[in-house]
């Protein structure tokens, strides 16, 4: 009968660890959505002549090597420093950074 009563014990004991771990990782999985915008390319001299004054005046020397654009007027560069530093940005219209 203790040998009944431990086992049952056991059992039980095991099923719940099982279903703590299955929680989990439902729950890790659940957090690795990322939302994008989408943008699409467009050449160095589409970008606002405000965009391009604050990359000079904030990186003497740089050249924007790739751009690209989005509905909301928000513009992503690749810009290449002198040292060879490569680097994206991500500004609005008016030359501000956006997070």
């Amino acid at each position: 009968m203790k040998k009944l009563i431990f086992t049952a014990v056991f059992a039980l004991g095991s099923f719940v660890t099982f279903a703590q771990e299955a929680a989990t990782e439902a729950q890790d999985t659940a957090t690795e959505v990322i939302a994008q915008d989408s943008f699409t390319d467009i050449s160095v001299e589409e970008v606002p002549q405000a965009v391009s004054d604050m990359i000079e005046a904030s990186y003497p020397g740089s050249t924007i090597n790739k751009a690209q654009k989005n509905e909301e007027n928000h513009y992503k560069l690749e810009v290449a420093l002198e040292d060879g530093t490569v680097g994206s940005l991500t500004l609005n219209e008016e030359g501000k950074t956006i997070e």
